[in-house]
């Protein structure tokens, strides 16, 4: 899949806006790791996310399931892309790239080689991967129908 084409349909600036705009929302009294995620749905809806800690550390829930959590719980269920930025108490200066259990979420939405993660370090700088790169054995609906 050509990554420069595909950015064309995606509404970039406004997808690293509103990840980083997450960032505000975060609850995070323990790491102090923020980090913020906007999703883009197939009908061009952005579905903002923030981790969410909890002092028993496993109810936990990453900025990115958060996302796609709202947008599931709302009836969406096919994804284009996805914008994910975080670093201590919200300064961002690496790139954060979704955790096993996030990946796990996206494959059950979202076709592998099509689905565009976007791991930011700031609004100019970012890095573009399909999910297959980030998970390339990655289990999903697709795994259970043969």
């Amino acid at each position: 899949m050509d990554f420069k084409e595909s950015l064309n349909n995606i509404p970039l600036t406004e997808l690293l806006d509103k990840a980083f705009d997450m960032l505000n929302y975060s609850y995070t009294p323990y790491s102090h790791w923020k980090v913020g995620a906007a999703l883009l749905s197939a009908d061009g809806k952005i579905w903002g996310g923030c981790n969410i800690e909890n002092a028993g550390y496993t109810p936990t829930n990453c900025a990115e399931r958060t996302a796609f959590f709202k947008a599931v719980s709302e009836g969406e269920k096919e994804f284009k892309a996805i914008v994910v930025c975080g670093g201590h108490e919200g300064h961002v200066d690496s790139y954060c790239s979704p955790c096993g259990v996030c990946r796990q979420v996206m494959m059950e939405f979202c076709k592998p080689d099509e689905f565009i993660v976007i791991t930011a370090k700031s609004k100019t700088e970012y890095r573009v991967q399909s999910l297959r790169e980030l998970l390339p054995d990655g289990f999903g609906p697709a795994s259970l129908a043969n």
